[in-house]
């Protein structure tokens, strides 16, 4: 199923359904309209949204993915849903993730998209799922990666870094410091699963053989600490992997996460990753 939700001058915002673990799951493709919708392009980028795993949707991300598909022509956006932890919880997050990346290389041709270069992308819980699906996609021989971009990524179910116990002057931490508390229960309600590196990977020992990573943080996040933390297991690993902690931005939302991301230049850095990844 495939519908054209808006055809804008500069990009076309397709509704269709993806093939998630156990059924299937809405999505949102965007893709520059400047050299044509049936132009096949050469990378996909997969892209799971935040709200702490026990919330959030497309919409969520809608602005930010219209600015990362407008950027390029040569690039396709894939926004999905995962089955969110109130209806259950870990692993079906993480099996519906890796399992939209097996679906995308099945249909390549209705995504307009080569099959060339696949990254997984998210923002906070979904880049939590995105760095999963780099060690799934690893461990299981499928697929196969290009690249992982985690924007302020949740990695660390213990809440234990400074930056998180702290919260670098985060005007609403109190709110935060316990929304992510909940979040995490909801999500691994089982104490056993937070050693789990598919939960938690920050957490994983068996970092080798991953595909090149970009983490974004920003100076006010509470999350910088882990995401920083988790840059340098991988560059201890051996991956290629660029991390960069932003400058705050302000926000009239003291929600509004993946305007921060926007506003804080995370575009560029992930315009310049991304064409690392050809060379």
């Amino acid at each position: 199923m495939s519908a054209v939700l808006e055809q804008a001058s500069a990009v076309v915002v397709r509704e269709l359904e993806v093939g998630g673990a156990q059924g299937p799951l809405a999505a949102r493709l965007y893709l520059k309209n400047a050299v044509g919708a049936q132009v096949k392009r050469d990378t996909l980028i997969v892209f799971f949204h935040g709200g702490g795993f026990v919330d959030g949707d497309l919409q969520e991300a809608d602005e930010f993915l219209r600015h990362l598909a407008e950027c390029n022509d040569e690039r396709v956006v894939l926004a999905s849903n995962y089955t969110l932890a109130t209806v259950s919880p870990f692993p079906a997050a993480v099996e519906d993730a890796h399992a939209v990346l097996l679906w995308t290389t099945k249909n390549k041709a209705k995504l307009g998209w080569t099959g060339k270069k696949l990254v997984v992308a998210g923002i906070e819980a979904g880049a939590n799922l995105a760095a999963v699906c780099a060690l799934m996609a690893r461990d299981r021989a499928a697929p196969k990666l290009a690249g992982q971009i985690l924007i302020m990524p949740m990695l660390d179910p213990g809440l234990s870094t400074g930056s998180m116990r702290q919260l670098n002057g985060c005007p609403d931490r109190e709110k935060l410091s316990t929304d992510c508390a909940a979040a995490y229960r909801g999500y691994l309600p089982h104490a056993a699963d937070r050693a789990h590196p598919y939960a938690s990977p920050l957490r994983s020992t068996r970092l080798k053989n991953l595909p090149p990573a970009l983490i974004l943080s920003a100076e006010d996040d509470p999350l910088c600490d882990e995401a920083e933390q988790y840059g340098a297991k991988l560059i201890n690993a051996g991956v290629r992997t660029t991390v960069r902690r932003m400058p705050p931005a302000p926000l009239q939302d003291p929600n509004g996460r993946n305007e921060c991301a926007c506003k804080v230049h995370a575009l560029a850095e992930m315009a310049t990753f991304l064409a690392g990844l050809d060379r």
